[in-house]
């Protein structure tokens, strides 16, 4: 029985999710509010390898990043950080920039606005009170 085709497979690999990363923390260097809130705003190399190795494997590559990082934990690994509306909206608005720059089949675009929309709201740890 043939496997389907991953998203993974759909977009060409791991090369598009490197350089889908790469243009996401591009904005975010720009964005002094949302470069604040990493731990090392000076250096993203890490971060740019960590969520492009993640997003390779959530759309269906290779393992590397539960190899090398362990289980995802996403919630866990960004309670320390301060995600309140404001900077799930930038996060956000750097993701569909970087997204916005490549010509994407309709259904995988959806795809991905939704996991994205979805896991930046789901990242928020900081609500409103009153």
């Amino acid at each position: 029985m043939a496997q389907a085709e991953t998203v993974y497979d759909r977009v060409g690999g791991q090369a598009f999710f490197d350089a889908l990363v790469d243009r996401f923390y591009d904005a975010v260097a720009a964005d002094p509010s949302l470069l604040a809130i990493y731990p090392t705003p000076e250096d993203l190399t890490d971060a740019r390898r960590h969520l492009a190795l993640f997003l390779g494997q959530y759309w269906g590559g290779p393992t590397t990043y539960s190899q090398q990082r362990g289980h995802p934990r996403l919630r866990m690994r960004h309670a320390p950080f301060a995600i309140d509306v404001d900077a799930r909206d930038r996060w956000l608005t750097a993701m569909t920039a970087a997204l916005d720059a490549v010509e994407l089949d309709p259904d995988v675009r959806r795809a991905f606005d939704d996991y994205f929309t979805m896991a930046a709201e789901s990242m928020r740890n900081r609500f409103p009170t009153g």
